[in-house]
């Protein structure tokens, strides 16, 4: 057991020097204490989650031809109309529109533009930013489990299937939709009259004394109505909406899909010698493709939907090049290709280092575990939700997570209920988007306090998280 703790702070070690250094320091020194574990403690390497990767290279490629194509800028204009619009509810409406953006697009990051004009439409009101803006952020980050073409989402489906939960992504995000908006919405609710309007705030009222900070406050106006969107960059959305939507039907209808012959082993076929006097496997058999009488045989199998989304994702960024002359060097430029090839090096180093800590040390964990999976397995939303503090990445909390939660006999349903706890890193804010969001309000009504922990983002990310994982809870034990 010493070994095993001493192998233990080795992981959360790693994690904890990845989060410090951010960036692509997560999935480096993730590695690192992979090295050590492998080459120091003789531990078997596990397996790098590459179908997930693969899926995550594919979404972001898309997503970020999207962007250079200049068709986020005229989703973002249409969000911006709604907004100034209605300026009264941008305390709701904000979180929604980050929200509903992260659902098309798979990636949280696309709120940087606009929140900038989120903040400008609430002090043209009179109403103090720090309101709709913290609950924008928690909001365009928790939409990732909700989003069909994440690699949370795809992960849970994926991993979900191998351990004998069968759950298309459809079904997913049926059960998480509902369930954030309610988290959102109560988040909302709490922040609307969340500290003083800014005419009534004296720490405000003495800011603006200054009268260059007066002009940096109430001089500014951030929009993008005046950028002309030209109709190739509107034809990148439709083909972007339309892969989605081509993914989802196909999720539904996988029936429809292409089906390849493979082998696969006789369920109680026996062992065969071969002449060299080597005894081998029906699986293993079946794995080389060679095919047996009494032991293996060709059967079809549909192709897999992790397959699909990738081959539909890449399709459409090659049509989005092709037909709206997108510049594929302005795509790996964009904010939304970095930002999704850090994820991936992180959820590469960080999943692979829990698979194979987790998976030398299983028997151990699960007797550790035991009384807690059997009376109280809703506590494993408690580690999701610890584990992603430490890690900045849904997608790696599921890849790292959802297959011992699996092994450890914790139903798919409550696992599906927890999902919303995989999103958890707004308690220390130093998350991109959470520092983007304090500095983009000029008014500096967002804030991270003096303590860390007591910043803007806390109450509304606690209450998302809590509201959001009892209605999938609810949810998900209603239908599976």
């Amino acid at each position: 057991m010493l070994i095993i703790f001493i192998e233990l702070l080795v992981v959360l070690l790693a994690l904890y020097l990845g989060s410090k250094y951010g960036s692509l320091a997560l999935g480096a020194i993730a590695g690192l204490g992979l090295a050590i574990l492998v080459f120091d403690h003789g531990l078997k390497p596990g397996t790098p989650p590459t179908d997930v990767i693969y899926i995550i290279v594919a979404a972001v490629t898309c997503a970020g031809v999207l962007q250079a194509s200049g068709g986020m800028d005229w989703m973002i204009q249409i969000v911006e109309r709604i907004l100034r619009k209605h300026p009264q509810h941008i305390t709701f409406l904000a979180p929604l529109s980050t929200f509903f953006l992260t659902v098309a697009c798979g990636t949280g990051h696309v709120m940087y533009t606009l929140m900038p004009i989120v903040t400008d439409v609430a002090i043209k009101k009179d109403i103090r930013p720090e309101r709709p803006l913290a609950v924008a952020s928690v909001a365009s980050m928790l939409a990732i489990v909700c989003s069909p073409i994440s690699a949370a989402v795809v992960a849970f489906s994926t991993i979900s299937g191998l351990n004998g939960f069968s759950i298309s992504i459809p079904q997913i995000v049926a059960v998480t939709i509902p369930a954030c908006l309610c988290g959102i919405i109560a988040a909302a609710s709490w922040s609307y009259n969340r500290g003083l309007d800014l005419h009534k705030d004296p720490e405000f009222l003495e800011k603006i004394k200054d009268p260059v900070q007066y002009a940096f406050v109430y001089g500014n106006t951030a929009t993008t109505l005046d950028k002309q969107i030209d109709k190739k960059s509107k034809w990148a959305v439709y083909i972007f909406l339309a892969a989605i939507v081509l993914i989802v039907i196909l999720a539904f209808a996988q029936n429809i899909l292409p089906a390849f012959d493979t082998v696969k082993a006789i369920e109680g076929a026996s062992a065969v010698a071969l002449p060299t006097g080597k005894t081998v496997s029906p699986s293993d058999l079946a794995s080389a493709g060679i095919v047996m009488a009494g032991v293996t045989e060709k059967v079809p199998a549909t192709i897999h939907m992790y397959l699909v989304i990738q081959i539909i994702l890449i399709s459409a960024a090659a049509l989005m090049i092709i037909i709206c002359g997108t510049k594929p060097k302005a795509a790996v430029a964009g904010n939304v290709w970095q930002s999704g090839m850090v994820a991936v090096v992180a959820i590469y180093g960080i999943a692979w280092l829990a698979n194979t800590f987790f998976g030398a040390h299983m028997a151990e964990v699960e007797e550790l575990l035991d009384d807690m999976v059997d009376n109280y397995p809703w506590a494993i939303a408690l580690v999701f939700f610890i584990f992603s503090v430490l890690i900045n990445s849904q997608a790696a909390v599921v890849v790292a997570l959802l297959p011992v939660a699996y092994k450890l006999g914790i139903p798919g349903w409550i696992l599906l209920g927890a999902l919303p706890c995989v999103y958890g890193y707004f308690f220390i804010p130093n998350y991109p988007s959470d520092i983007a969001t304090v500095n983009i309000d000029r008014t500096g009504t967002t804030k991270i306090g003096k303590y860390v922990l007591n910043h803007s983002f806390m109450v509304p990310g606690l209450i998302s998280v809590a509201i959001s994982t009892v209605v999938a809870y609810i949810i998900s034990s209603i239908f599976f």
